[in-house]
């Protein structure tokens, strides 16, 4: 079911947003009409009950915990970050900054074991195994996504994922302690600010996914923020046993814009380090972004005109992370 999370925030206007969560034990039917509503009103929501293993969520901690505890040379020979391999600081192809160091794989098995061989003995059988479980999570959601649209295809999400040429990445970020004795600095951690407010340290810049859907996992270190509707930053409480879910730009696009894709950051924290893993669900190059049929009506015209991943990716590489690279794409009368 949908609840408000019960982790107070300060800020009033904050409890009374919540954050949906989302009990994947319940009634598949009651299931996928809350997922729509939370990708609607959010573009986001917490699941509950989701059936990853706690042991597999723990040894891929581990693993990345040990990567990033390494020497720079070392971590280095996991290729640089061209797009895949090891990266710090550098975070988008025109200049973005973070305050933080990632690991950048391609979400299937030959890639992940290959660049392995310059990590660990475990790394690559730990993150495959990991990689494959949250994958599952995320096709299952996809899957009440179309069972909550009423379209008749179950799978028309889900299989553009589950596709061998799928475009999947999976991702590492390490966020080390941003040291400063400055207490000018605003405390961005409890409190709701408008999105037009910039603080002090950031460690991964505004932006939505571009991808279809991204879940998310982190420790127990807060940072993470979403923008709502009314352009406030709403601080999202860590819980290091579950999973956070935001719909991507590829799935506002195929739903004609019904499922909106969510803006978010982290904040780079000045006494704790953050560790987080996300799955990034992506269709092939080739697959068509254009809205599926089911979505578009004389009340609903088509929003987006025909387009393909490979397309939407250039465009997003072409541009700064923050930018709205959908609105390229809107379909002209």
């Amino acid at each position: 079911m949908v609840v408000s999370s019960a982790i107070p925030f300060r800020s009033k206007k904050t409890r009374a947003l919540g954050i949906p969560i989302i009990d994947l034990s319940l009634d598949r039917s009651q299931l996928s009409e809350q997922i729509v509503k939370a990708s609607e009103e959010y573009g986001f929501f917490k699941v509950v009950n989701h059936g990853v293993s706690a042991d597999v969520i723990s040894r891929t901690e581990t693993e990345g915990s040990e990567f990033f505890s390494k020497s720079l040379l070392e971590k280095q020979r996991a290729g640089p970050a061209t797009p895949f391999g090891y990266g710090c600081k550098n975070i988008g192809f025109n200049g973005d900054k973070g305050e933080l160091e990632y690991i950048l794989l391609e979400a299937n098995p030959q890639s992940i074991s290959e660049t392995s061989k310059s990590i660990s003995n475990n790394f690559s059988c730990t993150v495959n195994v990991y990689v494959q479980a949250v994958k599952d999570l995320a096709c299952e959601i996809l899957d009440l996504v179309a069972e909550g649209l009423r379209v008749k295809d179950k799978s028309i999400f889900s299989k553009l994922i589950k596709d061998v040429n799928s475009d999947s990445c999976f991702r590492i970020n390490h966020y080390p302690p941003i040291r400063t004795t400055d207490s000018s600095v605003p405390n961005l951690f409890d409190e709701q600010y408008s999105c037009n407010v910039k603080p002090t340290h950031i460690g991964f810049g505004e932006h939505s996914d571009p991808q279809i859907l991204t879940i998310l996992r982190s420790n127990d270190v807060g940072g993470l923020q979403i923008c709502s509707r009314d352009g406030l930053w709403i601080p999202i409480p860590p819980d290091s046993n579950q999973f956070f879910v935001f719909v991507g730009d590829a799935l506002q696009a195929l739903t004609n814009g019904r499922l909106v894709s969510v803006r978010h950051r982290v904040l780079a924290n000045h006494v704790k380090t953050r560790m987080s893993m996300m799955y990034f669900g992506a269709p092939p190059l080739d697959a068509c972004l254009s809205p599926i049929p089911q979505m578009i009506s004389s009340q609903n015209p088509r929003l987006y005109r025909h387009f393909t991943w490979g397309e939407y990716k250039n465009a997003v590489y072409s541009l700064r992370l923050a930018d709205h690279r959908l609105d390229l794409f809107k379909n002209q009368p």
